[in-house]
Parts: structure tokens; sequence; C-alpha cells
């Protein structure tokens, strides 16, 4: 990875409210243990990553929302490669070092960040 690549984010439904994403979409939660869960853009592209994770995997997602490497690192959160033997271009950006206040505001920095750049994908209208 290097700091263009995009960072895709599957954004759950209850993530994304009229017409906005949440911070929460940016946020790991405590089981994630300071952990984010993204797909590394330099081997997936937007919609196959939610095919993978919604057709394959079963998860919910409104769309995908991106930031970079290098707007996750400018908030001082590293992201690296966490490819699983299921999704081998599984990524990680890392809020391990951050108190939770911290990472709740880190997390609405990234939103804000994915949403200026828009939905990468939605899926059809059903």
């Amino acid at each position: 990875m290097h700091t263009a690549t995009l960072l895709h984010r599957q954004v759950h439904p209850q993530w994304f409210k009229g017409g906005h994403v949440l911070s929460l979409a940016f946020r790991p939660f405590p089981k994630d243990n300071g952990l984010l869960s993204v797909y590394d853009g330099d081997q997936i592209a937007p919609e196959p990553a939610w095919f993978h994770y919604t057709k394959q995997q079963g998860y919910q997602s409104a769309g995908v929302w991106s930031v970079t490497v290098a707007e996750a690192e400018a908030c001082q959160l590293p992201a690296r490669p966490d490819p699983k033997p299921n999704s081998p271009q599984h990524a990680l950006i890392d809020f391990t070092s951050h108190a939770k206040k911290q990472q709740e505001a880190k997390s609405k920095i990234l939103a804000a960040k994915a949403e200026a750049r828009g939905c990468q994908f939605a899926p059809p209208a059903t």
C-alpha cells in the first residue's frame, strides 16, 4: 500500500442517515480491539469489495466509502495489509494508540473525508 491507496470501508445501513455517513462507520468497536477493517484498494475495487462483503460473507452494506492511507496517517492512524484466508485484500486502520475520545474525534475526520470523496459504490436500488 502507498499513500494514495484507497481504503474501502463498508458502511452498514444504520450508519448512513439522511444521505450522510455517520462517524460510527469509521470507528472500531470494542470487539475490534482498536483495529478498523477495510479493503486494500490496490487489490480490490469498491464494487467487488461490496459483493465480497455482502454476497460472499453475508453482511449488510449500504455502500462503500473510502479514505486514503495518507488521510489515515494524517490522523496518526497507520494502515497496513492484514490478509485473511477468505479475504486476501483485507487491511486495517490502527486506532490502538489512541484513547476512546481521540478515536471518536479521528473517526469523525475520516468519515468527513470519505463523504467528501463520495460513495465509491452503492448497490442497485431494489
